[in-house]
């Protein structure tokens, strides 16, 4: 049995309006495709796991819905197109087992097509023939739709479906699912914006080893298998940790011994309640962790320990909507960890052996340098995704043995002082590629660099009609009496829900259609006055 997507409710999920706003800024793109592999050995019936995947759709018909901007608010619709389901052979002609080669292709092809949010299916199933007997399923799924929980739950359904049972109904549906996290997140607000206040600083700086440029924007990615070992269990029972606190702890050590007084981490924290743990969809939030390291590692880390459980009570508001002032980006911080414990064994398929990949990589990276841990039944799995535009592979691959080193000195000594840890050489912070070509430029020239005289307002000889429509606009959608035409639209609180309904009112009054870009390049009312202005 499955429930209708909507039950009454269209509007989409706070984490979904940002994705799409992202997605239309073209800042996200290959970094939201999550992919998921599975392997399978011996006779599977072919014609029976395509089936079962339909049906995986049916139980969860967000796999085959839209996002929308209308009136002004992102809708979560029903879309036209069911997710593609498809069979390829990709063994030889005599049956000859497909090269390892041709695998990475097809499974790297899958995951570099494009999704369209607005016109769906943001999901597609390929059911690969690798030789007799062997046959691989590729999941990609936009991460709009889909986090690391989803993927149990899509694999246990679809095991579940594959022997001809039918799970437990749903208790409710998707689109009641949202609204109930809406109004937590309404009655939770304000106590939100004053918990964030005294700690979010939107420092998008960060001393990392090599000539790192700290960047916040969506990029092709590498990656570097971590081999943790033993050591974050051995710290995390004697503190009183958990694995997840004990490697958030270790990597704002790390940071704080590259030379980073003040440590900020964002984190994915699952918003997932009782009634939602058995959904496929994006119940998930990224939030920032801060510290200043100091003391010895065991009291550093129990203050970890209390913050992230203080975090945790606001896990479900996003930290845009409690403070406003960010603008729309891939990431909140240059650094990021996300940890997801698995306690159940591989989803059985009966008389099948299966290998899942859990961690597949898209190929793609949110920001500068990613932690990726699946802690399961068969161990820890560790990755480091970074934009090797940002930081090289021998740079990370620095952290990485630095990453090593300080677990294994922790282990040994938790009760000391943090700078009498193996802390790695603290680095210079790099200086962004502008300001330094700007600082050259007037070394060269034997001078100090001088700001440019003031360009005059956009505004400036502008219609004042149009100035006085487009102002009216800004303080309908950010809820206030005045705004100037040179004030940012994120320092006045907006976010990204705001430019979706600054931009349906312009369209429905002034008959333009805004890009987006406008509000990451000039989010101001004269950058608005200008693009219409050119649009005319």
């Amino acid at each position: 049995m499955s429930l209708p997507l909507i039950d009454g409710w269209e509007r989409a999920s706070f984490a979904q309006q940002g994705m799409w706003i992202t997605e239309r800024t073209g800042a996200g793109g290959r970094a939201y495709a999550m992919p998921l592999t599975v392997r399978f050995d011996g006779p599977l019936d072919v014609d029976a796991l395509l089936a079962a995947c339909a049906a995986v759709v049916g139980r969860h018909p967000v796999l085959a819905a839209v996002l929308a901007e209308r009136d002004g608010e992102i809708r979560l619709l029903t879309g036209e197109a069911p997710p593609q389901i498809r069979f390829t052979d990709l063994s030889g002609p005599s049956g000859e087992a497909a090269p390892e080669a041709a695998i990475d292709q097809a499974l790297e092809a899958e995951v570099a097509r494009p999704f369209d949010l607005e016109t769906g299916p943001p999901s597609r199933f390929t059911l690969f023939r690798l030789a007799p007997g062997r046959h691989l399923l590729q999941v990609v799924a936009h991460h709009a739709v889909f986090d690391g929980m989803s993927k149990e739950v899509l694999l246990r359904d679809l095991a579940a479906a594959y022997a001809g049972s039918a799970p437990a109904p749903l208790p409710i549906s998707y689109g009641e699912a949202v609204r109930t996290e809406q109004e937590r997140v309404a009655a939770a607000l304000e106590e939100a914006a004053e918990f964030w206040r005294p700690r979010w600083h939107d420092e998008q700086e960060v001393a990392l080893p090599g000539p790192a440029r700290p960047s916040l924007r969506a990029a092709p990615g590498d990656t570097l298998d971590l081999h943790l070992g033993d050591e974050v269990a051995a710290i995390a029972g004697p503190l009183g940790l958990t694995r997840f606190e004990t490697v958030l702890a270790v990597l704002h050590t790390l940071l704080y011994g590259y030379g980073n007084t003040t440590v900020a981490v964002a984190v994915d924290l699952s918003t997932r309640t009782e009634e939602t743990r058995e959904h496929v969809g994006a119940f998930v939030n990224e939030l920032p962790v801060v510290s200043r390291p100091a003391g010895t590692f065991a009291e550093f880390a129990r203050s970890v320990r209390e913050e992230v459980r203080a975090i945790y009570r606001f896990r479900e508001v996003p930290l845009a909507r409690a403070l406003g002032g960010i603008s729309p980006r891939a990431a909140l911080t240059p650094v990021s960890l996300s940890y997801r414990g698995r306690s159940g064994a591989d989803p059985s398929f009966d008389g099948l052996e299966t290998s899942v990949d859990w961690s597949a990589s898209n190929g793609a990276v949110r920001n500068t340098l990613h932690l990726q841990i699946v802690d399961g039944p068969d161990g820890m799995r560790a990755h480091l995704r970074f934009n090797p535009e940002a930081i090289g592979r021998a740079a990370c691959e620095r952290v990485a043995e630095d990453l090593r080193v300080l677990l294994e000195g922790v282990a040994a000594r938790p009760g000391t002082s943090i700078d009498e840890l193996p802390l790695p050489a603290r680095v210079v912070r790099a200086v962004p590629a502008e300001a330094a070509g700007a600082a050259g430029a007037a070394e060269a020239a034997g001078s100090v660099a001088v700001a440019s005289p003031a360009v005059a307002p956009a505004t400036q000889g502008a219609d004042a009609e149009l100035v006085r429509v487009v102002t009216e606009i800004w303080c309908e959608a950010l809820g206030t009496d005045e705004v100037g035409p040179e004030d940012d639209l994120f320092d006045l609180g907006g976010h990204s829900l705001t430019i979706t309904q600054i931009i349906a009112r312009v369209r429905d009054r002034l008959g333009v259609e805004l890009s987006f870009e406008v509000f990451i390049d000039t989010p101001t009312v004269a950058g608005v006055v200008e693009e219409i202005g050119r649009s005319r």
